[in-house]
């Protein structure tokens, strides 16, 4: 029988604090959400592991990050209790539940509607009532506009659609492909303009199968 509190804790010491996470807020909510409700449940012994958990076939499918880079991709969105935020590609759920105690509010973009159901009754059952889940694609969204945004994906390249979907002064924590790893950056919307930081290196799996023809270079 697994002890997930004491294997959540190691999480936070071994993998999260280890790998340079310190925000306190954000450690907190990764203490207090149970990551094993939110994988197949073929793999809830291994939920705190720090490696993938696939949402199908591996390299064909959905998936959920490692906890020590999704921690470490929050860490650099800098959520605030004011923000409306956006999580693309939410598989189960799991990052959108921790936002939801870091921001005034989250929707969770999955395009599989399964996983969107899956994450909608996870999100349910946690009693998080400042989260939603939604299926489709980002365009749905109009008008709608966000401070942040999160990519739970590697990208080739940022879509004018995610861009667009900022606040003036909003940010989107991204992977971009680099060679056989990905880069995470901050891009910010200030005034008309696009400003992009690169952070570190670490590997996750395209956000989708397919890549999309639109494209904001920088």
């Amino acid at each position: 029988m697994v002890d997930f509190d004491r294997a959540r804790q190691v999480m936070i010491d071994n993998q999260l604090r280890a790998g340079g996470v310190t925000e306190t807020r954000l450690l907190s909510r990764m203490r207090l959400v149970p990551r094993e409700i939110f994988v197949p449940e073929a793999r809830r012994a291994l939920a705190y592991v720090d490696d993938i958990h696939w949402f199908g076939k591996p390299g064909a499918s959905r998936f959920m990050p490692a906890p020590a880079t999704l921690a470490r991709l929050l860490q650099l969105a800098e959520i605030t209790a004011q923000d409306a935020v956006l999580d693309v590609g939410a598989g189960r759920g799991y990052a959108t539940a921790i936002i939801a105690g870091l921001a005034a509010s989250v929707i969770g973009l999955e395009q599989d509607a399964a996983l969107a159901a899956a994450a909608a009754t996870n999100l349910a059952a946690l009693d998080v009532p400042n989260a939603s889940v939604v299926t489709g694609d980002i365009v749905q969204f109009g008008a709608e506009r966000f401070d942040v945004m999160l990519a739970q994906g590697t990208l080739d390249n940022v879509p004018d659609s995610f861009i667009a979907a900022l606040k003036d002064g909003g940010r989107l924590v991204a992977l971009l492909q680099t060679d056989a790893v990905g880069t995470a950056h901050v891009f910010v919307k200030a005034g008309g303009k696009f400003t992009a930081r690169a952070e570190f290196d670490a590997f996750l799996p395209p956000l989708h199968a397919k890549a999309g023809h639109e494209e904001f270079v920088f």
